[in-house]
């Protein structure tokens, strides 16, 4: 269906105008005539149906008549001038759009720019990616061969591991013999260890007996030593007591020589006495050298006990030192 104001009659005064100016009344001169108005397909029609018209009928553009031609060119003056507002407006309409389509042109070939700029820049990173991806496949290629040597290297490894493991199994094994015999020699020390634990302690003993014995000897030895040393200082006082007598005698000897004429009398006495003074000395000197032969001798046998009792003391202390540095059971045992 035709658009308002678009009929056939219309369309027949437009190509009757284009015709008359002597062109060829194409679709889109007669709808330019019409001011731009109508469908084409409509238009398409209308001339189809005129042409059809015009061929049955055999009228030719030359048989016109002046007032046919008078009244088509007013009416394509009228219809030129009431089409020319709407094309003045189509005009500006048409400046407008192409200015904006200038404006939109411009802003897209700024697009285009950057874009072209953006293109570049993804051109050159996918020139580095490519760069990157032919390293990386080089790489890839590398760790490949280095995997695939890797794995025979794990091979490798493998087989040792397994070599390594009979190894283990059979030092274990041998282990496992040791330990038996190790166990077996263990029982051996330890019985030879008790026998010789209880022979160093039946020697302990017999040494702590021989020890008390040899210290209650000495404790003997020594109250004699104590009793033959009162014994000495006793008799050294007596003889410090006779020599001094012996001094004094002399002295009385001496006055009395001096004095024989008067002592004549009493020398028989003092000869007695003196007789008698010699004789105590003599058997005090006697007595001091048999208190010190006696001395001598208990000195001597404190000498020897000290001795016996100090090769009692190192045997015992040997003894224990053995006893001590003798390996303690072993837990395992």
């Amino acid at each position: 269906m035709a658009r308002g104001g678009v009929n056939k009659a219309v369309v027949q005064i437009a190509r009757t105008a284009i015709l008359a100016r002597g062109e060829h009344p194409s679709i889109d001169a007669v709808r330019i005539e019409m001011g731009n108005t109508g469908s084409k397909t409509t238009i398409h029609r209308y001339l189809k149906e005129l042409d059809e018209t015009d061929s049955r009928r055999g009228v030719q553009h030359e048989q016109l008549g002046d007032e046919l031609s008078e009244l088509v060119a007013r009416l394509a003056q009228r219809l030129k001038e009431q089409a020319q507002e709407p094309i003045d407006r189509a005009e500006a309409h048409y400046e407008q759009l192409k200015a904006e389509l200038r404006d939109q042109l411009a802003q897209a070939q700024q697009d285009h720019l950057q874009l072209q700029k953006e293109l570049d820049i993804q051109n050159t990173a996918l020139q580095q990616e490519t760069a990157n991806l032919e390293a990386t496949r080089s790489m890839l290629q590398t760790e490949q061969t280095r995997n695939a040597a890797l794995n025979q290297a794990c091979s490798d490894f493998e087989l040792r591991l397994n070599d390594r493991d009979e190894q283990i199994r059979s030092l274990e094994e041998k282990h496992l013999h040791a330990r038996d015999a190790l166990e077996h020699y263990r029982s051996a020390v330890k019985e030879q260890r008790e026998q010789e634990q209880r022979r160093h302690e039946g020697q302990l003993q017999q040494l702590q007996m021989e020890l008390r014995q040899a210290q209650q000897s000495a404790l003997v030895r020594q109250d004699e030593i104590t009793q033959l040393h009162r014994d000495n200082e006793r008799v050294l006082s007596e003889s410090r007591a006779l020599s001094k007598e012996l001094n004094q005698a002399s002295d009385q000897q001496h006055k009395l020589s001096n004095l024989n004429e008067r002592l004549t009398a009493l020398l028989s006495q003092q000869e007695s006495e003196r007789t008698l003074l010699q004789e105590r000395l003599r058997v005090a000197t006697q007595e001091s050298q048999a208190l010190k032969e006696a001395q001598n001798q208990a000195l001597e046998a404190s000498a020897a006990l000290t001795l016996r009792a100090l090769k009692a003391e190192a045997a015992l202390d040997t003894l224990t030192a053995s006893l001590s540095s003798t390996p303690k059971e072993d837990p395992e045992l």
